[in-house]
């Protein structure tokens, strides 16, 4: 499939509150108006309800209730064996999601709100991991702008997202939500100018936080120099065009620097499994010249 044709997934990853499941309505909606209605997955097993129809819905699958009450789990616990158990059936998924890769040219994931869950194990890893393999990926990671406005939530945002980049590798994209209540320009600012984040920081008590997000804002400055930043709202559709004008430019990235990258890893997976092969039948051959193939008594002592 050719890079004009291929479909994108667009996995939505956001803590609770800031308006991700409504943002994965707002870019539905856009989409099916643009006449190129989206394939929408629901991976989030404890969501009481969904403003959209999913195609694919993890509730589907698994109980999350149930799974809590069997295996005695907390609701953390409850979603990421839930999580678990949906990707022990991730082949069946994928099947269905190739199935109309020719129909959809977006595949919208939904992920739990509580990111640590998807983000840092094994199962969120198979997936995403799965998903870039076969298509082009995109990571949009939404921040609830309003409770960003100071300085400490917002480096907390950022070190959030900057380990969700580096964990993930994949195009990474930045959805400041709410726009339409606090406007995103001064997050925008604090990254290209390092003295007005300093000034931000100098209007708040002086302490030991203080040092330590000034220094690490010093740290994240490459990190923002890459970064790809939107400002969307949810609620009233703002920043909708630029939104996709991005993921364009993720994808973009998807296929100059992740594929090539990915390609010569498993390439170089092979090799190794190759030598690996080589040396265990080198191994083999010697044994059976120094028995000269005759059988060996384990028992005969030395």
């Amino acid at each position: 499939m050719s890079e004009t044709t291929s479909p994108v997934n667009i996995i939505m990853i956001g803590m609770a509150g800031s308006g991700k499941t409504t943002l994965m309505q707002r870019i539905n909606a856009y989409l099916h108006e643009k006449k190129t209605p989206p394939y929408v997955l629901n991976l989030d097993p404890a969501v009481s309800k969904l403003p959209f129809q999913a195609n694919i819905d993890i509730r589907d699958t698994v109980d999350y209730k149930q799974v809590m009450s069997e295996y005695n789990l907390g609701p953390n616990g409850g979603i990421l064996t839930s999580l678990n158990l949906f990707t022990t059936k991730l082949d069946q998924v994928m099947k269905l999601v190739e199935n109309r890769s020719s129909q959809t040219k977006y595949f919208l994931y939904d992920t739990p709100g509580q990111i640590e869950i998807f983000t840092w194990s094994a199962s969120g890893a198979i997936i995403t991991n799965t998903l870039a393999a076969t298509y082009p990926t995109v990571v949009v990671y939404v921040v609830d702008t309003p409770r960003t406005a100071s300085p400490a939530t917002f480096m907390s945002n950022m070190m959030y997202a900057c380990s969700i980049l580096y964990k993930t590798q994949l195009p990474f994209l930045v959805a400041f939500n709410k726009v339409d209540v606090v406007s995103h320009e001064f997050a925008v600012n604090w990254m290209e100018d390092f003295e007005a984040f300093q000034q931000a920081l100098m209007r708040q008590e002086e302490g030991f936080m203080n040092s330590l997000m000034n220094s690490m804002s010093l740290v994240l400055d490459e990190f923002y120099n890459h970064l790809r930043v939107v400002g969307v709202s949810a609620m009233t559709g703002q920043g909708m065009d630029e939104f996709f004008v991005k993921i364009d430019e993720a994808v973009k990235e998807y296929h100059e620097e992740f594929r090539p990258n990915m390609e010569k890893q498993i390439e170089k997976k092979r090799e190794q499994e190759k030598k690996d092969k080589e040396q265990q039948l080198r191994r083999l051959m010697h044994d059976l010249s120094v028995t000269d193939g005759k059988e060996v008594d384990l028992n005969k002592q030395e």
